[in-house]
């Protein structure tokens, strides 16, 4: 049976279209790892750029995301049985307000650790990237 993280990586896998890493899917162990394992810092042989996180960042991620899911599981159960309008208002602001948080924790941490990182080393298109990537956070 796949770990909570193979899980993660299986997702991650399926949503990137990666083939090296949908081999996870057959439940990878470590001495199998391809280049997208996620120690990795610098890119795959996909071209996916990877962020190295400590168990502890990773932990409260994965929290917040759990929450989030399960805020959504909610809202679907209210509108499968038939909930009151604005009971469901209610829920979907909480939702997006979590989503928000964790988009404002995710933000902080890049810019102080993979942005800090790439000027330090003089790759200006990081700020580029930072500001496209602000411009679709605030459509």
């Amino acid at each position: 049976m796949a770990t909570e993280q193979e899980k993660d990586k299986m997702t991650a896998a399926e949503s990137c279209g990666c083939d090296e890493m949908a081999a996870l899917k057959d439940k990878m162990t470590a001495e199998e790892s391809c280049a997208c394992d996620d120690r990795a810092t610098e890119p795959c042989a996909c071209g996916h750029r990877l962020r190295e996180r400590s168990p502890q960042e990773h932990r409260n991620l994965i929290n917040r995301l759990n929450r989030i899911e399960g805020q959504i599981r909610g809202i679907k159960g209210m509108v499968e049985r038939d909930a009151y309008c604005i009971d469901i208002l209610t829920q979907v602001a909480a939702a997006s307000a979590a989503l928000n948080s964790f988009t404002r924790v995710l933000l902080e941490d890049h810019i102080k650790t993979c942005v800090t990182r790439d000027i330090q080393e003089g790759k200006e298109e990081t700020v580029d990237e930072l500001l496209n990537t602000l411009q679709k956070l605030m459509k």
